[in-house]
C-alpha cells in the first residue's frame, strides 16, 4: 500500500533520514519488505516544521527514487519534526492532491492502509465532514476523508479521541454497506509539537508500524548522525536496516505519542 516515516528531535537535514540510512524510505519506495506491495511509486510527499506555525509541504506524483527535486530540497531543509510518505495507490487517481501528507493549518497527516468499500461508502462519509471543512478537501482518497472526519470530530482538541470517533464512524458506515471489517490504518499525525503514531485494523491485523528505541538505533545505521540528540525518535512503517532490538513494534490497537524526550504508549480502539 504505502510506506511512511516521521522524525522528531533536534533540527536536522531531511536527507540524513530520507536517503542515507540503509533501507531508507526512498529505498522502500522501490523495494518495501513488509508492505502489501513491494513498490510504492505513485507519488512522494514530505511535510516539515520550522519557525513558522504552518508546516512546509512538498508533494509530487513522481516516484521518490526518480525525483531529483526531492534530493535537492532534502539537502537544504532542516527540521525538528517532519513526516514523509511514499504512495501506492489503492483505486484513486495518481495526482498531486492525492499525495500525502495532508495539511490543514498546523496539522499534518500520513496514512498507510485502506477503507474497504470506500467507493460505496464515500458519499455517506463525506456528508459527515463539517460544512466549514468540506471546501478544504482537494483530492479523492480515503486518507484525506479520514483526516477531515477526524478534524470534524475534534482532532484539534484531542487527537486520539477524534481518531477513535472517526474509526467508529467508518466502521459503522461500512457495516451499513456490507463491509464488516472496513478499516485498516497506520496514521502519523502532528501539530508541530507532538507526533502521534496509531496502528489499528477492524480485523485485528493492521499494517506494520515501529518506533526507534532511541536515537542509537539510527546512529548504528548511519554513522553520519552522531550529532543527533539521544532523545530523538523515528516512527516508521518498516525499520531502516534490519529488524533488530533497536526497533520496537507498535502493537495492534495502540498508539504512541512523542513529545520532546518523552514517548508514551496508549491503547487505541474506536469509540462512539
Amino acid at each position: 500500500m504505502c510506506r511512511w516515516m516521521a522524525y522528531s528531535g533536534d533540527p536536522e537535514y531531511l536527507d540524513e533520514l530520507l536517503f542515507k540510512p540503509e533501507h531508507s524510505l526512498i529505498d522502500q519506495s522501490l523495494s518495501a519488505r513488509s508492505g502489501a506491495t513491494p513498490t510504492n511509486g505513485d507519488g512522494f510527499g514530505v511535510g516539515w516544521y520550522s519557525e513558522k506555525e504552518t508546516p512546509g509541504l512538498y508533494r509530487s506524483i513522481r516516484p521518490a527514487w526518480n525525483d531529483r527535486n526531492v534530493r535537492n530540497i532534502s539537502e537544504q531543509i532542516r527540521s525538528r519534526l517532519f513526516l514523509a510518505h511514499v504512495r501506492a495507490a489503492t483505486g484513486t487517481a495518481v495526482q498531486q492532491t492525492n499525495c500525502h501528507p495532508f495539511r490543514f493549518g498546523k496539522w499534518l497527516l500520513v496514512h498507510n492502509g485502506v477503507i474497504h468499500g470506500f467507493h460505496e461508502m464515500k458519499r455517506d462519509l463525506v456528508h459527515e465532514v463539517s460544512p466549514e471543512l468540506y471546501p478544504s478537501i482537494e483530492g479523492t482518497t480515503d486518507s484525506e476523508v479520514m483526516f477531515f472526519l477526524a478534524l470534524t470530530l475534534g482532532l484539534e482538541e484531542d487527537v486520539l479521541a477524534a481518531v477513535a470517533r472517526m474509526a467508529h464512524l467508518v466502521e459503522r458506515v461500512g457495516r451499513g454497506h456490507g463491509f464488516d471489517r472496513a478499516l485498516t490504518m497506520t496514521l502519523g499525525i502532528s501539530d508541530g509539537t507532538r507526533l502521534y503514531g496509531i496502528r489499528y485494523a477492524s480485523d485485528g491485523s493492521p499494517r506494520t508500524l515501529f518506533h526507534s528505541r532511541d536515537m542509537h538505533a539510527l546512529k548504528e545505521l548511519n554513522p553520519r548522525v552522531e550529532q543527533f540528540s539521544d532523545h530523538a525518535r523515528a516512527v516508521v512503517s518498516e525499520p531502516f536496516g534490519s529488524l533488530s532490538e533497536s526497533w520496537v513494534e507498535i502493537p495492534p490497537s495502540s498508539a504512541v505519542i512523542v513529545e520532546g524526550e518523552d514517548l508514551e504508549n496508549r491503547e487505541f480502539s474506536p469509540q462512539a
